[in-house]
């Protein structure tokens, strides 16, 4: 009797046993916990996303080591989405100008400064060149846009014919007043390539003719503009070249008849004249 009696208590445990790891692990019903602490299955796991896919911050997450149910539908892995393409946009900090087609075509007349490819559209090859053109004429700002300034300067440089300057036997500076630009011929041959320029505004303009230097001086005072005068180097009455004192692309002023310059500009004139070099100017600026 007392072996019966041991193996129906062994038989009762083992029973006891079974129905509560079923409760606890395989009854998604269960919503309370039962007399023997059971629980839903993810209840706290929810709470601290081990049950959960994981999120954009939880990639690198363990996945628990427990059995799921094999009867839904299979986990499909994500598809790498392939590459778009995109239509060629100008380069950062590099905006593209209303006059973008215009100074792509003046740049690639004048040449020496970079790549450039005319279609209209910027790239990095255009910005390059354009802000090199910029730097070298001292358009601000040098970022790189055509914008209306760049497309004037660009475009008065490259429509500067050097054969109508009557060139002597020695130096000659020419001054074109339609295009605003002025360059060197020495022995037949251009020693300093057109740049710009801004002569006498409306009332004082620059008188078209043949003259000489006649007096020089690296600094000269103007009496009755009271400024000093870079680079001085006088041609016919009280004109001359200098260097300018202002903004030389501000187009709704000019000089008082002298041929303002950019410094760089100036000072290889300077090295270039001495008294007695000839100056021709030819034109008429337009608005005067």
């Amino acid at each position: 009797m007392a072996t019966v009696r041991n193996v129906t208590r062994l038989l009762a445990l083992a029973a006891v046993s079974l129905v509560g790891a079923g409760a606890c692990a395989f009854d998604p019903q269960q919503g309370q916990a039962g007399p023997g602490g059971t629980r839903q299955v993810g209840a706290a796991d929810e709470a601290t996303g081990a049950s959960a896919s994981p999120g954009p911050d939880q990639g690198k997450q363990r996945t628990p080591s427990r059995v799921t149910p094999t009867t839904g539908a299979p986990t499909r892995k994500p598809t790498k989405k392939p590459a778009r393409t995109s239509s060629p946009r100008p380069p950062a900090g590099c905006p593209q100008g209303e006059r973008q087609r215009d100074v792509e075509t003046y740049l690639a007349r004048l040449g020496g400064f970079g790549r450039i490819t005319v279609d209209g559209r910027q790239s990095a090859a255009d910005c390059a060149a354009i802000k090199k053109f910029q730097r070298r004429y001292d358009i601000r700002p040098a970022h790189g846009r055509a914008g209306p300034t760049t497309a004037d300067v660009a475009r008065r440089l490259a429509g500067t014919d050097t054969r109508r300057c009557r060139a002597g036997s020695g130096t000659t500076f020419c001054i074109d007043l339609t295009q605003q630009t002025v360059w060197a011929i020495r022995g037949g041959r251009v020693v300093m390539a057109p740049t710009v320029t801004r002569t006498g505004m409306a009332g004082y303009a620059t008188p078209a003719g043949t003259y000489k230097i006649n007096f020089r001086n690296t600094r000269e005072w103007s009496d009755p503009y009271e400024v000093w005068l870079p680079y001085w180097q006088r041609f016919v009455g009280g004109i001359g070249f200098h260097q300018t004192t202002t903004y030389l692309h501000e187009k709704s002023i000019g000089s008082h008849g002298c041929v303002n310059l950019l410094p760089g500009d100036a000072r290889r004139m300077w090295e270039l004249g001495t008294v007695g070099t000839r100056v021709h100017v030819v034109g008429r600026r337009p608005g005067t």
